[in-house]
């Protein structure tokens, strides 16, 4: 009698507990379907890479429809899938941090508010629409620039070529590029958007610039969520299909020139040959396939390891 009354009685099949059971399951789920892929791919391509006649790890060519004789492997294709999007990321990462600081530290709000719909709505578009786009109207643009990059720095590797000119990895980064940006800009204004007011004002309070207060103070608090963004996009830029299948003029050659014309990537062969490939073939596409998914795994678990390790240190500093 009087005083606080004890805490209710836990119910064994309450709404917490139906929670709990649920979003167990919704986690668990994903790990299924993980691993139901990854057996379906593995299952499908032990044929095909048994049938190969050459290494499917180091061969460069592609050739699985050859009744008598497949030969193909995976190396410049997977070459042309990091390279391409590691080109791409170059291109898109410091514009997107630009627009992102733009739009959280310096526009107005509403500007601010404006132009990160009409951000956002990029990501919206299909990458078919992208593609079509490279194809018909960067080809010219990307053709003369090839050419100027070649005459004033041909001497660098990545501009050594003369020619011919036209879809190449440059083409193919740029829409790789266009279609990233909206990604990290829109998660990195977030994370801009979330460094504590009192951290800014601290900083400006001793004296610092705008910059200096966003170089001290914001950026090192947002870099996880930074890494993060940048390795989403990554990911994005990994799994394209149909924009380098139209951007990308094809070939099995492993070089560090971007403006030849050539280039291809695993997500864009699959798209361009699958119609067209016989049981073996469609074996082999479906092993690029298995490789591709090992690239974006491994890739994912990196980014959570930097990020989580970042963490740690924040958490350890404070």
């Amino acid at each position: 009698m009087g005083g606080g009354g004890a805490l209710p009685p836990k119910r064994r099949f309450g709404a917490e507990s139906v929670f709990r059971w649920f979003t167990t399951g919704a986690g668990t789920i994903v790990l299924v379907i993980i691993v139901a892929i990854a057996i379906f791919l593995i299952v499908k391509a032990v044929p095909a890479i048994k049938a190969d006649k050459a290494n499917f790890l180091t061969h460069f060519e592609w050739f699985p429809n050859d009744p008598t004789d497949p030969k193909f492997g995976i190396a410049s294709l997977a070459f042309g899938t990091v390279f391409s999007s590691a080109i791409a990321l170059v291109l898109a990462v410091p514009v997107a941090l630009g627009i992102a600081l733009c739009l959280s530290h310096y526009a107005h709000k509403r500007l601010a508010n404006g132009l990160g719909f009409l951000i956002d709505l990029l990501a919206a578009v299909p990458s078919i629409v992208f593609g079509l786009w490279g194809r018909d109207y960067l080809v010219d643009p990307v053709r003369q620039l090839s050419g100027w990059l070649h005459k004033y720095f041909g001497w660098i590797p990545l501009f050594g070529s003369d020619g011919p000119y036209g879809k190449s990895i440059l083409l193919g980064s740029l829409v790789l590029a266009i279609m990233v940006l909206p990604i990290v800009t829109s998660l990195s204004r977030e994370v801009f958007r979330q460094t504590p007011g009192m951290n800014e004002e601290a900083a400006l309070a001793l004296g610092a610039t705008k910059w200096e207060m966003i170089r001290m103070a914001v950026i090192p608090y947002g870099r996880p969520g930074l890494i993060a963004s940048v390795m989403l996009g990554l990911g994005r830029a990994l799994g394209e299909t149909i924009a380098l299948a139209l951007t990308l003029g094809g070939g099995w050659a492993v070089g560090s020139d971007i403006i030849h014309d050539g280039g291809n990537s695993i997500a864009a062969n699959i798209a361009n040959g699958f119609g067209e490939a016989n049981d073996i073939g469609r074996g082999a596409l479906i092993a690029s396939g298995l490789v591709l998914f090992a690239i974006t795994l491994i890739v994912n678990m990196i980014a959570r390891a930097i990020v989580y390790r970042r963490r740690e240190f924040i958490g350890s500093a404070v």
